[in-house]
């Protein structure tokens, strides 16, 4: 009796043991998949962060095809933003040095903006082509290439439109506000204290000072001549005698070709397709991080808060 009681407490125990050991195993197991999959989506979430943050961003595009190299032109070309000298300069950079790039398409939709920096985009476009002269840059208009994206684009080999593109607006503006009747009817006394004569040039709380204004149009006039100089010797013999051409003045695509500042009408699939030869366009357009964006976002409208800036020297 006594041994088989004790084989039935051995059997029982040997039972219970199998059942805390399984027990053991599989929330052992369970905790190994739980911890796999929160690794899995804690790595997927650490993707997402670092591919917005602009930190996964591709240093070479790495296509072993011939094709053609697409880089954007949008907006307002300006310090600090997507059309800078600086973003839109990298992006051509990295299209020329591609061993299987076939040709360059810019492709623009700008009202213009900063002459320094459409003249950088200029320079560094002629720049490039010099330095591989068996790669060829053309430059695709869409909605609008005006003044300083018209300033980028007359250094590529050709200029092609939609005829519903709006080109032109060779000239320079200054604008700014004069608010000193308004501070008089307000009742607002103008303290302004200066070092120099012209410190305070075209101050807008201030009455026009001839002289300043004077200076002011000289400065706009040598601009305009150095753009123009820019437009001729981009687009040359192609380019129609016609003083109109430089009064600042828009036109369709259509027009535009007329006139010789543009070659023809195709879009960027055309241009690689027909032009270039090539099936495939790949984007070498530099792209803008999260953190960049909202950084640039805070530090506007921080500036904005702080400071007003009410003129500004642009190609529009």
């Amino acid at each position: 009796m006594t041994d088989s009681t004790n084989r039935n407490e051995d059997r029982e125990k040997e039972i219970l043991e199998k059942l805390v050991f399984s027990s053991l195993q599989e929330q052992r197991r369970t905790r190994y998949w739980s911890i796999f999959f929160k690794s899995l989506t804690f790595i997927y979430f650490y993707v997402l962060l670092f591919w917005g943050l602009g930190w996964l961003g591709e240093e070479s595009v790495g296509i072993s095809e011939r094709h053609a190299a697409l880089v954007d032109l949008r907006g307002e070309i300006k310090p600090d933003s997507m059309g800078s000298a600086d973003n839109v300069n990298a992006a051509l950079q990295k299209a020329f040095k591609d061993k299987n790039t076939a040709g360059v398409i810019l492709r623009i939709n700008s009202p213009g903006g900063s002459p320094v920096q459409a003249g950088y985009i200029n320079d560094e476009i002629r720049r490039l082509r010099a330095e591989y002269p068996q790669i060829p840059l053309y430059a695709v208009v869409e909605d609008i290439c005006a003044s300083g994206g018209y300033y980028a684009a007359v250094a590529a080999d050709k200029i092609f439109v939609d005829k519903a593109s709006i080109v032109g607006s060779i000239g320079v503006i200054l604008d700014s506000f004069g608010f000193t009747g308004t501070l008089e009817k307000l009742g607002i006394e103008r303290r302004l204290l200066t070092a120099g004569e012209n410190k305070s040039f075209l101050d807008p709380f201030s009455p026009t000072d001839p002289k300043q204004r004077e200076h002011a149009q000289k400065m706009l006039a040598e601009i305009h001549q150095q753009f123009i100089q820019v437009v001729q010797q981009g687009r040359g013999e192609r380019l129609k005698n016609t003083a109109e051409i430089f009064s600042g003045m828009l036109w369709t695509g259509q027009k535009s070709i007329d006139l010789g500042l543009v070659d023809a009408l195709g879009s960027a699939e055309y241009v690689a397709r027909e032009v270039i030869q090539v099936g495939r366009i790949v984007d070498y357009t530099t792209k803008e991080g999260l953190a960049e964006h909202f950084a640039k976002r805070f530090g506007k409208m921080a500036a904005n808060l702080l400071i007003g800036t009410t003129e500004s020297w642009q190609l529009r």
